[in-house]
């Protein structure tokens, strides 16, 4: 029996926190592509044939729309079916983009929220695990927001309305109900159960429009593709500052899991445009193993993620601050897009940096179009970490269903290629370039460049600033010789 080539057979046993220890790419003679993952070690087949299959396509159910805002609990007309408003992004009268946070019951329709964000009403963790692990307590601005929500009749009724729905989610009896909010007790029940809807660490934001403008039939989705560029740009900005808020409010926070689940094969418990952030007290075990890994190769990020995708001719986009390719060694289809940034904290960077990530997930979720599942999840420095980390985005197309197979061998099928994912998507970005879709200043391509170590996150690798050169002795001063002239009397 032949003997498999000595980089496939060094596959075998790959431990998970060895970044990288074989080519993450590997084509066999009959065109197999074996693919490791350079970071999780995942393992990865697109086998010829297979790919013939056709792309599956999630087909909502079709027919004339009814009322396009309360189609589901996050629908526009609607806000009072969710936890109350923690904030929300508004466009003033000059079409500026504002936060607005703390509103009351009376105050949430003076203004239209492009994005707002409310509590998950079914947490990961939940309030009572930050304060009974912890201590925790709510920070005095989520208390007076609180205190201002139910200092009207109508806040009190909502809180009520929503902590009815969770408790009886949770097995309480009607009868237990009633008690609890008899006239007696209900405030007390509002204050003491109400406060994982004011200062939970697991929220959700919420876009404005369930169906894209103008749409007629239900199955016209409004979808991160199909925003204008510039409300992408909204989203980003304000999924930022709500990571950055939670940070905020609990010094037990170790990391913010930031992700999007979009249509049902994906997850999404409503198929109405929304992200999920979830404060947890851990980093995660793919985080632990990658801080472990960026310990040893520091520049990993450049060499074994862009670079790599370079040289293999995967790069699908590019702008000044940010880089797109197709993904290798996923279990589905996956577009990564990485921050340039020398700056590992999306809240800190500047609004330039911010916008050019913003720009290339947004052609990402273009070119895969409203009917593809997917989940959009972001990865990054854990605050409590003294290594750097890029800022990155990935976004994974749910077009598969896990079998037998890859569960008994942890090889996963991935039907798609990297290079076809490449090819599939630039296609579709060069035709929505030309149609105005994309933002300004995207490069596809072969129009990206070609310098390695374009990721500034590692200090190693940051062009040195220029300056004042340093002073040098005169030369007659270094051989002990005569004075100088002065500058002006040299010829």
């Amino acid at each position: 029996m032949s003997q498999p080539p000595a980089r496939i057979a060094r596959v075998i046993g790959k431990p998970a926190h060895s970044p990288a220890p074989v080519p993450p790419l590997t084509t066999l003679p009959d065109g197999t592509i074996k693919q490791v993952n350079p970071f999780s070690g995942t393992e990865v087949w697109t086998v010829p044939g297979r790919g013939n299959r056709p792309l599956a396509h999630y087909e909502p159910e079709r027919k004339p729309i009814g009322e396009r805002d309360t189609v589901t609990a996050f629908g526009l007309e609607r806000k009072l079916d969710t936890p109350p408003e923690k904030s929300r992004m508004i466009r003033d009268a000059d079409d500026h983009a504002r936060i607005l946070r703390g509103l009351r019951t009376s105050e949430l329709d003076a203004t239209t929220p492009l994005f707002r964000r409310v509590a998950n009403l079914f947490e990961i963790l939940t309030y009572d695990y930050w304060n009974l692990n912890y201590g925790y307590h709510m920070n005095p601005a989520a208390a007076m927001h609180m205190t201002d929500y139910l200092s009207e009749e109508a806040g009190q009724e909502h809180v009520e309305k929503i902590l009815r729905v969770k408790l009886r989610a949770a097995g309480t009896s009607e009868e237990e109900l009633n008690e609890l909010f008899e006239p007696d007790r209900r405030m007390e029940t509002l204050r003491e159960r109400g406060a994982a809807l004011f200062a939970g660490g697991h929220d959700v934001i919420i876009a404005r429009d369930h169906y894209i403008p103008g749409a007629e039939h239900t199955d016209q989705l409004a979808a991160s593709g199909t925003l204008d560029w510039r409300d992408h740009r909204l989203f980003i900005q304000f999924t930022i500052d709500s990571m950055d808020q939670l940070y905020r409010a609990n010094r037990y926070v170790r990391y913010v899991a930031v992700f999007q689940n979009w249509l049902a094969p994906a997850g999404a418990s409503f198929e109405h445009l929304h992200k999920q952030l979830v404060a947890i007290d851990e980093h995660g075990l793919q985080n632990e193993v990658e801080i472990a890994q960026v310990r040893s190769n520091p520049n990993m990020y450049n060499e074994w993620a862009v670079d790599y995708a370079m040289r293999h001719n995967l790069i699908i986009a590019e702008n000044d601050h940010a880089v797109a390719f197709a993904g290798f060694g996923h279990r589905w289809p996956t577009l990564e897009v990485f921050s340039k940034s020398a700056t590992t904290e999306p809240w800190l960077m500047p609004d330039a940096e911010r916008d050019a990530v913003a720009d290339l997930v947004h052609a990402c979720h273009v070119a895969a179009g409203p009917t593809i599942p997917c989940n959009e999840e972001w990865l990054y420095r854990p605050l409590d970490v003294d290594v750097p980390m890029p800022w990155r985005i990935v976004i994974k197309w749910r077009v598969s269903t896990l079998a037998g197979f890859e569960g008994g061998t942890k090889i996963y099928i991935n039907t798609i290629s990297p290079q076809d994912l490449q090819r599939r998507v630039l296609a579709v970005l060069e035709k929505a370039r030309e149609e105005g879709t994309l933002a300004s200043g995207i490069r596809l391509g072969e129009e990206c460049g070609s310098t390695p170590n374009t990721l500034l996150y590692n200090p190693a690798i940051r062009p040195t600033p220029p300056g004042p050169h340093p002073a040098q002795p005169d030369q007659e001063e270094q051989q002990g010789g005569a004075e100088q002239p002065a500058p002006e009397e040299r010829r």
